[in-house]
Parts: structure tokens; C-alpha cells; sequence
């Protein structure tokens, strides 16, 4: 009755109700490449290839992330790219619940080893966010954080000072622009925590190593970053 109200269409071809997911048809979905071995066994980076032994990406052997792993459910393209536009320009939040699934069946496949104690998103900047109207890497982490029945917790971290848009930097350049702009809450007391930590997007890490960061200077035992895309 609410498919017939309110119709469901596919967000990128227009199919009407779309299967699997609400908003993405199974053959957007299909389309839709995933991360997939052989990548990198710290930051998740894909390599093109036959690898058939631990790899560790050049970038992280230069310089080892502040995160333990970092993983991601599909590539920044096809329907599950434009998901993501569609909500962090356009409002659309009705395709959380999509791309949430999208999420859990990554950390169920990557981290099913592991008993997280929180689940927590990279901040926005709150003039940032008021503009927006939402953090969009907030609604996903709380929809993971229910589905894996794991406390959610927002105010982990803070972003203190804004960030120009990492699109378009260098790896330098995005790691200079995010360095420094995120603190622990004040009541946060993440000492002892393994932290899954989400995020719409990676592209060099940056932003997420940072967040990493400050959590274990904090005394976080781990910290494990979940993206919906690879960029």
C-alpha cells in the first residue's frame, strides 16, 4: 500500500520498486563495482592484479595510519555514487537505509571477528552542518550502529576549526587541511574502547587517520574506519 502512495524508483535508472535495497535496483547494485580482494591489509586501497600474499600499500609503508584497518563496501561510482551525491547535496535521506545495508554487509564480511564497543562518524563543522541540515556520515553510523546493536556515539569527536573540501587536493594537501582539526569531546572517555569509526567516502584516508588519531591519543584501544565507497 505504501509502494502504491508513495512510490519507490531505482536512483539511477528509475525502476519502480526496486529489490534488493529501497532506493537501488539489483541491476544499478550489479553494476555497481565492489572492493574486493586483493587490497591493502591496513587502509583497503584495491590493487590491480594476482596477489596471493599479505600486501601493504606504499603509502601505508611509508607511514603507518593511525587507524588499524580501513575498509570499504563499493567504489565512489554507479548507483551507490550517486546515492551518495544524492544525499549529501540534494537532501535525500531517504537513501540511508540503502546505503546502511551496504555498510553492514561490509562489516560483516571484514570485521565479523571483532566486538565493537561504539560506533562513531566523522564530525562535520557545525557552521558546515547547519548549512546542510544534517551530518550525512552521522545518519549512517547510527543506522550501522542499530543494526549491529552497538551504542552509537556522536560526540566522540569534534572538528574544531572548518576544512576547505578535500576534492581535487593531493594526498599532501589533504592531510594538511584535516591536520589539527579534530579533538576528543570533552565527555567522551574513549580509554579503552574499540571504536568502529564510519564515513561516507575515503579517498586518501586523511581525514579518517586524523580522526584516528586523536582517538588513541585518547587511549582508544582500536580504531576501525567503515566507508560506504573507495574513492
Amino acid at each position: 500500500m505504501l509502494d502504491f502512495f508513495y512510490p519507490r524508483n531505482c536512483i539511477q535508472c528509475g525502476a519502480v520498486s526496486p529489490e534488493p535495497l529501497r532506493h537501488i535496483c539489483w541491476d544499478c547494485l550489479s553494476d555497481t563495482p565492489r572492493v574486493e580482494p586483493p587490497f591493502c591489509d591496513i587502509c583497503g586501497d584495491p590493487v590491480a592484479g594476482d596477489i596471493q600474499h599479505d600486501y601493504t600499500c606504499f603509502a601505508c609503508a611509508r607511514e603507518t595510519p593511525s587507524f588499524d584497518r580501513a575498509r570499504s563496501a563499493v567504489r565512489y561510482e554507479g548507483a551507490a555514487g550517486q546515492a551518495i551525491r544524492a544525499l549529501k547535496y540534494n537532501h535525500s535521506i531517504w537513501v540511508v537505509p540503502d546505503l546502511t545495508e551496504l555498510l553492514l554487509a561490509c562489516v560483516r564480511a571484514e570485521y565479523s571477528n571483532i566486538e565493537f564497543d561504539w560506533v562513531t562518524s566523522v564530525p562535520l563543522f557545525p557552521t558546515r552542518r547547519r548549512e546542510r541540515g544534517f551530518n550525512q556520515s552521522a545518519l549512517l553510523g547510527a543506522g550501522l550502529a542499530r543494526r549491529l546493536k552497538v551504542p552509537f556515539r556522536e560526540g566522540i569527536l569534534r572538528r574544531v576549526r572548518p576544512t576547505v573540501s578535500q576534492t581535487g587536493l593531493t594526498a599532501s594537501q589533504r592531510a594538511a587541511n584535516v591536520g589539527g582539526a579534530f579533538r576528543v569531546g570533552l565527555f567522551a572517555r574513549p580509554a579503552g574502547r574499540r571504536i568502529l569509526l564510519v564515513d561516507d567516502v575515503m579517498t586518501t584516508g586523511a581525514t579518517v587517520d586524523a580522526c584516528a588519531r586523536v582517538l588513541k591519543k585518547s587511549g582508544a584501544v582500536s580504531v576501525h574506519v567503515i566507508t560506504v565507497a573507495r574513492g
